[in-house]
């Protein structure tokens, strides 16, 4: 339906409204008409709100939407102005009439009714409202628009930079979820300051008796002592940098340009801080490949040699039995892209495929029974050699802070080569947490043997 189209229909309906609260105002509706009109005016005002929401919604400028019709159309003003409206004006009703009109209560409550569906005015719809924040930050952080034209719109701003929308943030994190393997199958937890988490070192003792128990045989006590590792998130950055002349052509679509070129760069800063943890000043001492517990091969594996093929099978299957039961019921393999290399060209001893597809779109894998994801961000120092994760990744625990991402933009930096900065940052830890008795996640390096004397 087109806007000229909702603005006949709200001018009928306000037009109705009217004609029922001059009816009122002149007592001519009787008792027996009071459910109707009740209902009536509750469609009405149904209808009213209706018909403001699409308005509000209907694609373009929201400032080609008026808030209600023209003043000078409209009958909720026309009808203030005709002199037969005036309450102290109005003719006596009809004695009939008064004998069965309706109570003075029942009339303020209709009216206050008819009032509320005059005043309606149109509410957006979240999709749209979040298409708009959208499109305000990446205009803002692109120079189209100014700081005060921004916090009219809804972004917050100070100090040279601009706190990153909730709707921006969510599908920056959306999409560091897909790429960053960790977030996708780790346990993630929304905050606005420190967690800890009790992380078991001694388990409890349990007792066996066959005998009753008596004063002189009392039940030992037993003790559960825990540690409680402190999840500390720390402030780490991300750039991205846009030529002046993508910004600036007419028809690009600006809004896409940026938070795309924002999310990659985060998603790289972010996957490499939980995977490697390296970064200088920044090293992170429970990212994955610090904290899992190294597997070595109990018999050399060379991929270049005879055999290779079922020596790495067996290396895999001793791999996949080092959790205890209770996490290798929940656990999982990640695995690199060399690694996916070679368990797509192996069979087991019987001669069937390693890797097996799960599923009907044909990139879902299950290696020895256990779900199988690959990303390159579980490379090693060569990622030429294959590298095996295997454990239950909800161990892995990532803490975001709430309102923590912020955008900063870099003009002067970049001037030079006509380009601009965009620096994002964000409050985060993410590190892997387990009991010392019960290791959640393993890493095997093809070629790994354990360290003399170790």
């Amino acid at each position: 339906m087109t806007k000229k189209q909702l603005l006949a229909m709200q001018k009928r309906n306000k037009a109705r409204l009217t004609e029922l609260r001059s009816k009122l105002e002149k007592n001519e509706v009787r008792a027996e008409d009071l459910e109707g009109v009740q209902q009536e005016v509750q469609d009405l005002a149904d209808e009213a709100q209706a018909i403001a929401d699409a308005i509000a919604n209907i694609e373009g400028d929201p400032e080609e939407t008026p808030p209600a019709a023209d003043p000078e159309e409209d009958p909720e003003n026309r009808g203030d102005e005709n002199p037969e409206a005036d309450p102290e004006e109005t003719p006596p009703a009809e004695p009939e009439n008064r004998s069965t009109g309706i109570s003075s209560e029942q009339r303020d409550g209709i009216m206050k009714k008819i009032g509320a569906g005059l005043s309606t005015r149109g509410h957006k719809s979240s999709a749209k409202k979040e298409k708009e924040i959208r499109s305000a930050f990446a205009n803002f952080v692109a120079g189209k628009i100014n700081e005060a034209e921004a916090r009219s719109l809804g972004i917050e701003t100070g100090n040279g930079s601009v706190t990153v929308p909730e709707v921006v943030a969510s599908e920056v994190i959306s999409y560091a979820q897909e790429e960053n393997l960790l977030r996708k199958y780790g346990s993630v937890h929304k905050t606005k300051g420190d967690v800890k988490y009790p992380v078991l070192v001694k388990k409890a003792d349990a007792n066996v008796n066959k005998k009753e128990r008596t004063l002189g045989n009392p039940i030992p006590p037993t003790t559960i002592e825990f540690d409680e590792i402190l999840l500390s998130p720390a402030e780490f950055d991300a750039l991205a940098t846009v030529t002046q002349k993508l910004l600036n052509m007419s028809g690009a679509p600006v809004e896409t340009i940026v938070i795309d070129e924002l999310k990659k760069a985060y998603v790289r800063k972010e996957t490499n801080y939980m995977f490697n943890g390296d970064d200088v000043d920044n090293e992170n001492p429970g990212a994955l490949a610090k904290k899992a517990v190294k597997f070595y091969e109990t018999e050399a594996v060379a991929l270049d040699t005879a055999g290779w093929s079922q020596r790495l099978y067996q290396q895999l299957v001793k791999m996949k039995n080092q959790p205890v039961t209770e996490v290798l019921k929940k656990s999982m393999w990640i695995v690199n892209r060399a690694a996916l290399t070679v368990l797509e060209g192996m069979t087991d001893t019987t001669g069937r495929p390693l890797l097996h597809v799960d599923g009907t779109d044909g990139v879902s894998y299950k290696l020895l029974g256990h779900k199988l994801d690959f990303t390159d961000a579980a490379d090693g120092t060569d990622s030429t050699d294959p590298v095996f994760y295997f454990g239950d990744f909800k161990a892995f625990h990532i803490q975001d802070v709430i309102g923590g991402m912020q955008l900063q933009k870099l003009l002067e930096t970049y001037a030079s080569t006509n380009r601009v900065g965009f620096k994002i940052y964000n409050l985060l830890d993410g590190q892997l947490i387990y009991s010392p008795f019960e290791p959640a996640v393993y890493r095997y390096e093809v070629g790994a043997t354990a360290p003399v004397g170790g």
